[in-house]
């Protein structure tokens, strides 16, 4: 029999969309059409999956992402508490998670590119649970529980029991995940995210790790945990590391044996990112490294000063709350503000944004590249942020302002950055330009005077074919000397 490859398949297109504006709303919803509906929050990995014709039994999209109670980070008690709809950029940009939960800050920056951060949620990454999700180690490492509801009650269990197996957990059918918590870090412990992938920006890792270590005042290990992914089918918590260090001081004696627990806990396998060996190498040199750095409180040293998020100033990383619940069918139209002018068309159900801008608003600058949230030439401004507009339910614009690479100019002007790209001749096929000039004109926004690990750090999201990068480093930079308008 004959099989088709991914893009043979025809996608998976969902009749209809709903966005309550209540959990006790979205769990009723859950509840009533159990097996015909699933959560989408961030929507990072399953519209991709959609696309891909996955989920065949899907019928309706349970959108969260306006229940804005559940974009709270908070500490009581000494636990720390992030909503269901927490995105990685609200934990890189939280100064509570950078001091109480340094290594899962460390891990959220290291997640995809600044627009996919915006979107993709940290809970998402643990009901993904796939072995090379970044956030899962420093959750394991910091001894993080789940929260689930649904209409039958809530309950909690510890994120090493909730992930069952290579992307299974124990979410039941008409669940959702509400929190993640972990006790906050003491005075005392140290820890540290570490990550290897194929490139600086938008890798998945071929390892990723996390120690947390706690010393006393004589320099002793009091406890110790560390977490191995992509090495295994589940991410994994080495057995044996807290008995080589304990009582002991982290000095080259002690890592060596905790190096040796962490390569005998790794059972990786040969895939398209590196070979079962080389994974056993890097689990070597990484451990030993991330101990050095605790040992050396060097933890953050590589930290980077002021990380560009793409927000518009006076975003906090919340999205508006829903006024009321949404419900919509293929042929129900969706109203939104696009570029300044109110667009009111149907065919935003079972459609991303992109294909709704180009398709129904006549914003056909929007660009598809890959469809997966790896190119950015689809970015676009949502609300205060800009996202990849190929992983957001086309629904989830209504009642919101989209700018795109058609509203930068005002009053026939071009926008700063536009005047720039030219001038430095930044353009070469001109086809990721679009989602540069809208990731730009943010990042300006955001940082007036970036620096240029600023610049790159902010456009690591859009790529160039033509590799480019250059002309456009020199073009944000000029931009931002002109001003906000050319």
């Amino acid at each position: 029999m004959t099989t088709l490859h991914d893009v043979q398949r025809a996608p998976t297109r969902v009749s209809r969309y709903e966005s309550p504006s209540t959990l006790a709303g979205a769990l009723t919803l859950l509840d009533d059409l159990r097996g015909r509906a699933r959560i989408v929050a961030g929507g990072s990995d399953l519209l991709v999956e959609l696309d891909r014709g996955e989920h065949a039994e899907t019928d309706v999209l349970i959108d969260v992402s306006r229940l804005s109670q559940l974009a709270t980070i908070g500490v009581e008690d000494g636990i720390v508490r992030l909503g269901a709809l927490v995105t990685h950029n609200q934990v890189v940009a939280s100064a509570t998670c950078r001091r109480d939960a340094l290594p899962l800050a460390q891990a959220c920056w290291e997640v995809g590119s600044p627009q996919l951060r915006n979107r993709a949620t940290v809970v998402g990454n643990v009901v993904t649970a796939s072995p090379a999700n970044d956030t899962i180690s420093p959750l394991l490492a910091l001894g993080a529980s789940v929260e689930l509801a649904s209409v039958d009650g809530t309950r909690s269990m510890p994120v090493e029991d909730f992930i069952t197996g290579f992307r299974s957990t124990g979410l039941a059918p008409n669940e959702m995940v509400t929190a993640v918590t972990f006790p906050a870090m003491t005075a005392r412990q140290r820890g540290i995210f570490v990550k290897a992938g194929l490139r600086r920006a938008q890798a998945i890792s071929v390892v990723h790790l996390t120690a947390v270590v706690e010393l006393g005042d004589d320099g002793a290990v009091g406890g110790a945990t560390l977490a191995l992914g992509s090495v295994a089918p589940t991410v994994v918590l080495v057995p044996g590391v807290e008995e080589a260090l304990a009582g002991r001081p982290l000095d080259d004696g002690t890592i060596d044996e905790a190096v040796s627990a962490a390569v005998a806990a790794a059972s990786p396998i040969d895939d398209l990112r590196a070979p079962a060996t080389y994974r056993l190498d890097l689990v070597r040199t990484m451990t030993r490294r991330a101990l050095e750095a605790i040992a050396a409180d060097e933890v953050d040293r590589c930290w980077p000063h002021d990380p560009p998020l793409l927000w518009t100033p006076g975003f906090d990383g919340r999205y508006p709350p829903a006024d009321e619940a949404v419900s919509r069918t293929t042929d129900e139209p969706i109203v939104a503000s696009v570029n300044g002018d109110r667009v009111e068309a149907a065919g935003a159900v079972g459609v991303t944004l992109l294909e709704w801008l180009r398709d129904r608003a006549g914003a056909t600058g929007v660009k598809e590249g890959c469809a997966e949230g790896e190119c950015g030439a689809c970015a676009v401004r949502l609300d205060g942020a800009v996202v990849m507009s190929c992983l957001v339910p086309a629904a989830r614009a209504h009642g919101c302002e989209i700018r795109t690479v058609e509203g930068l100019g005002t009053d026939g002007r071009l926008h700063a950055v536009q005047a720039a790209f030219v001038d430095a001749g930044a353009v070469q096929c001109g086809f990721c330009t679009p989602g540069l000039l809208v990731s730009s004109a943010t990042l300006l926004d955001e940082v007036p005077e970036p620096t240029l690990d600023q610049v790159r750090a902010g456009l690591a999201g859009n790529l160039c074919r033509c590799t480019g990068y250059k002309s456009i480093e020199v073009a944000v930079t000029a931009a931002a000397e002109r001003g906000s308008e050319a």
